[in-house]
């Protein structure tokens, strides 16, 4: 599964599952160009600042004329009764999840269009397709990336641009912190899941990894659930 020649675009690499995905591919010889507020550590590419709420004219300027893939990888976690959140919560989720997506997407199509067989890799969670109290802020949101992810799908397909979503239970992330902030926690948080554990990056690197690549390059407007059986078992 090589990435030699490959230039890859990811957005959100600075940590957590962004971070695995960039040092998965780095290890693959991939060229890969990298966007977030903070400089990702430890990782050979081109880096450009970017807070995605804030879309900024001509961004990506300097990215060379040809992408093979895309991913975007920035994320929210806000957590509390429906009746608490404000609109201003709905928008900041939809803001980071949805809108920083689609700015990124657009930005960057021709170059994706230049591959004759490129990439996009976005983000969802298992709380859209499995009820979840407490979340309806990311799920609203991240219900949306879901239908942007098969209507780009169906759109890019003639273009040989393929687009999916991975939808990842409770992974152990900086922005899953509080939640795994003691034993206790992490131990209830394994137990809720059938294989018996939470995530880790790399578990979904993994799964990014096969759909940037050359050997998944028939799969197309899925929702990969990878979630420890979170999302389809009892």
């Amino acid at each position: 599964m090589s990435f030699q020649g490959k230039n890859i675009l990811i957005i959100g690499a600075s940590s957590g599952i962004g971070l695995a995905i960039v040092q998965t591919l780095q290890a693959e010889g991939a060229s890969l160009f990298t966007a977030s507020r903070r400089t990702p550590q430890g990782i050979q590419s081109q880096h450009i600042t970017w807070d995605v709420t804030q879309p900024v004219e001509g961004l990506f300027d300097s990215l060379p004329d040809t992408l093979h893939g895309l991913v975007y990888a920035p994320g929210s976690i806000n957590l509390k009764p429906f009746q608490r959140f404000s609109l201003a919560d709905f928008q900041a989720d939809f803001n980071v999840n949805v809108l920083g997506a689609v700015a990124a997407i657009q930005a960057n199509l021709a170059r994706l269009r230049k591959a004759g067989g490129a990439s996009i890799v976005l983000f969802s969670t298992v709380a859209v397709q499995t009820g979840m109290g407490f979340h309806a802020s990311i799920a609203t949101a991240k219900g949306a990336v879901e239908g942007l992810t098969r209507s780009l799908a169906a759109e890019l397909a003639a273009n040989k641009i393929r687009c999916n979503a991975i939808a990842p239970s409770l992974t152990d992330t900086p922005l899953a912190a509080s939640l795994l902030s003691s034993d206790e926690k992490r131990e209830a948080s394994n137990k809720r899941h059938p294989i018996g554990r939470v995530g880790t990056p790399q578990d979904l690197a993994a799964v990014a990894k096969l759909l940037l690549s050359d050997e998944g390059s028939w799969i197309t407007g899925q929702v990969l659930n990878v979630d420890g059986g979170m999302g389809r078992l009892k």
